[in-house]
């Protein structure tokens, strides 16, 4: 089962989604990855492994983002490896995505996407959610899921960070779980609540 946890507030990012990523560790994973939106850009890394891998390749830099989500994966679909590592992005590298269940339907959605050009990288259900959301992106992250979504089969838990809206989370599920915390001035988002304590 894939781990989830997203942020948005005060404080740095990257130290409250690593810690809430090592507070899934007992769910089982074989990758990790992070998003964050930093400098009017979406900056990520993701690898095959444990989190210390993770936090080997971001040790020496300095994020000042306030918002970002990561994951920790156990494979459904694809193997193990970097790239089918969470999160996935669309073809500009605008809109990420993490997310935990199964897409039913992936694989004709992958069909009509790469009818419509979108260069998919992975062997994952996941990705076709970054690449539908990029279909219907307008500008507004929260309508471009939710069109996105009314496409899907099967479950999901999902956390959608876009560079356009660097103060914005679009979370979502259906039959996987995920938990909204709110505190002063900062939101979580998880797929357990120990991730986010």
């Amino acid at each position: 089962m894939c781990g989830i946890i997203g942020y948005v507030g005060k404080q740095k990012a990257v130290p409250i989604l690593i810690e809430g990523l090592k507070r899934l560790e007992y769910r089982g994973y074989d990758s990790a990855g992070i998003a964050v939106l930093e400098n009017k850009g979406l900056i990520y890394e993701k690898c095959a492994g444990k989190i210390k891998n993770l936090e080997d390749l971001i040790k020496d830099r300095d994020f000042e983002s306030t918002a970002g989500i990561a994951h920790t994966r156990w494979a459904t679909h694809g193997e193990p490896t970097d790239l089918n590592a969470h999160p996935h992005l669309d073809c500009k590298g605008n809109i990420a995505v993490v997310h935990n269940g199964i897409i039913e339907n992936y694989r004709s959605l992958r069909e009509v996407l790469i009818r419509e050009e979108h260069h998919l990288t992975s062997d994952t259900d996941t990705e076709i959610l970054a690449h539908l959301i990029e279909e219907y992106y307008e500008g507004n992250l929260l309508e471009a899921v939710q069109a996105a979504l009314s496409q899907v089969e099967g479950t999901y838990g999902i956390a959608v960070v876009c560079k356009d809206n660097p103060h914005q989370i679009v979370a979502a599920r259906h039959g996987s779980p995920l938990v909204i915390g709110s505190g002063n001035g900062e939101n979580f988002v998880a797929s357990d609540v120990a991730a986010s304590e």
